[in-house]
């Protein structure tokens, strides 16, 4: 079953079962690959471009509760994480930092990376290839570590 029919199916069991919170999550998502469809003019959108929306959401809600926080309003930073929550579920499951640092040595090994000059080949090829496995700026810091 696809990503998108799943999204729209999590939707109608949210409202069925009247839970704000994914419900608001999930028509999110929706509204993002609604948008995306219609800017490129297609019918159907890949399981690959729903995870980056997914990403993209996630992102968004965690640094909105960040802010949240910041300015003092736990109700509201608490409710942007519930979001998060719910939408991780979607998410492949997130490499451990072992498993990342194992993964990019690979990577290095494998790219011919020696010196921290070499970073942006490095991290052409682990973006693309741990693709919602890790975020970019743990991939980021964790080349950075691994090059110097």
């Amino acid at each position: 079953m696809s990503l998108e029919k799943q999204i729209n199916d999590g939707i109608k069991a949210a409202m069925l079962a009247k839970e704000k919170v994914r419900l608001a999550a999930l028509r999110a998502v929706k509204s993002e690959i609604l948008l995306a469809k219609t800017a490129d003019g297609s019918e159907t959108i890949a399981d690959e471009a729903v995870l980056k929306i997914i990403g993209k959401l996630i992102k968004q809600r965690k640094e909105s509760a960040a802010v949240y926080t910041q300015n003092d309003r736990p109700e509201l930073a608490e409710n942007e994480l519930a979001e998060a929550a719910e939408l991780e579920v979607f998410m492949p499951r997130q490499l451990s930092a072992e498993e990342l640092e194992k993964a990019l040595e690979a990577i290095i090994g494998e790219v011919g990376a020696k010196a921290p000059s070499d970073m942006g080949k490095v991290m052409g090829v682990a973006t693309k290839r741990l693709a919602g496995q890790a975020d970019g700026r743990t991939i980021s810091e964790t080349v950075k570590k691994l090059l110097q």
